[in-house]
């Protein structure tokens, strides 16, 4: 019902067109992003601290499991765009390439998914990265951007894909930042360094193109109100229909929805937009072969990964809280947007 409320008064302010039609054209591409809870396959990796998820692990981390596990979040992925799947969809806390192919070719067989991944020095292996559909988009280019925290410890790549979409480029940036652990205030100039990072990446895709089609999506750890991301970063409130003029900017398609109380994740009952996706001017404007639907910026909560009851009502259907098993998709709702190609 907030939801709803929330909706009626942006299309009675007319703040957006009235096309948020949800209807699976050719020509409208989803783009979404997913930090998917611990995918762990269940084989020690010596070079990694992977040992709560194995099968002699207190998490009891079993095939069993594993193979329901992606049973899980192919569920989800399948049931985006009215059942074909979104065209490119960002994850984050996956254990390495083999549990993305396993999900790929047992579990999305057939709906023709290619994956973008680099190994993360994170020192419990877990990674970001990209699987799309090869009908949507080409792969160019992979780079990772390392991020070197003031403490020395390692922490997961930015991950930079350069793609082709129809006539255009466009850089799409995975990220998965430092946690909180230590308390939000104490951790927050880890986030800050992380920003920084993705900052400097963005500004020389500018310097090359003040018009470079640039979509930012992950799991940041922090809300678009917090300072690694509305001052370091600098991603701005997507209000549509705004005549913005300059280019090189950058604007964060998730802040109306924080400013009207939704979240992705929830922690001790109150709802966090940690997961987002931030787009260039020329994509929030506007351009002439592939534009942001306004509106269509969504957490993407279908009825089955919901939690019915108990402790964790209307949370995320997790797979675990704490050491103990739940057997569901994960802590984190998905984010979606979608865009016109022309």
């Amino acid at each position: 019902m907030k939801r709803l409320i929330f909706l009626i008064l942006l299309i009675s302010s007319n703040v957006f067109p009235l096309t948020l039609s949800d209807s699976a054209v050719s020509d409208t591409l989803w783009i979404a992003f997913w930090n998917v809870e611990n995918l762990f396959d269940t084989i020690n990796d010596p070079k990694i601290n992977d040992e709560e998820f194995l099968p002699g692990s207190k998490n009891l981390w079993t095939s069993e499991r594993y193979m329901d596990k992606l049973e899980k979040l192919a569920q989800v992925i399948r049931s985006m765009k009215n059942g074909s799947g979104p065209d490119l969809i960002g994850m984050s806390e996956i254990e390495n390439k083999k549990v993305l192919e396993d999900l790929v070719t047992l579990y999305l067989k057939g709906m023709q998914y290619r994956i973008a991944h680099l190994d993360s020095p994170d020192e419990r292996g877990i990674d970001v990265a990209l699987i799309y559909k090869e009908r949507a988009f080409k792969l160019i280019k992979l780079i990772g951007h390392k991020v070197e925290l003031e403490s020395k410890s390692p922490t997961r790549l930015i991950l930079e894909a350069r793609m082709k979409t129809g006539r255009e480029n466009v850089s799409v940036f995975v990220n998965h930042w430092p946690s909180r652990r230590g308390g939000q205030d104490d951790s927050e100039k880890n986030r800050v360094k992380a920003a920084s990072v993705l900052k400097k990446a963005t500004q020389e895709l500018f310097g090359r193109n003040a018009n470079s089609k640039i979509i930012i999506m992950g799991d940041f750890n922090d809300e678009p109100t917090n300072i690694s991301i509305s001052s370091t970063l600098d991603a701005k409130n997507s209000v549509c229909g705004s005549n913005i003029k300059e280019n090189g900017l950058l604007f964060n398609l998730a802040y109306p929805l924080k400013l009207a109380g939704f979240g992705s994740y929830k922690y001790r009952d109150q709802w966090n937009m940690l997961d987002q996706i931030i787009i260039s001017t020329s994509l929030f404007r506007g351009s002439k072969k592939i534009n942001y639907m306004c509106g269509s910026f969504e957490v993407y909560s279908p009825g089955f990964m919901v939690t019915p009851d108990g402790n964790y009502k209307g949370s995320p259907s997790r797979t675990y809280a704490g050491d103990k098993y739940l057997g569901g998709y994960s802590d984190h709702f998905p984010v979606i947007a979608k865009f016109l190609i022309k």
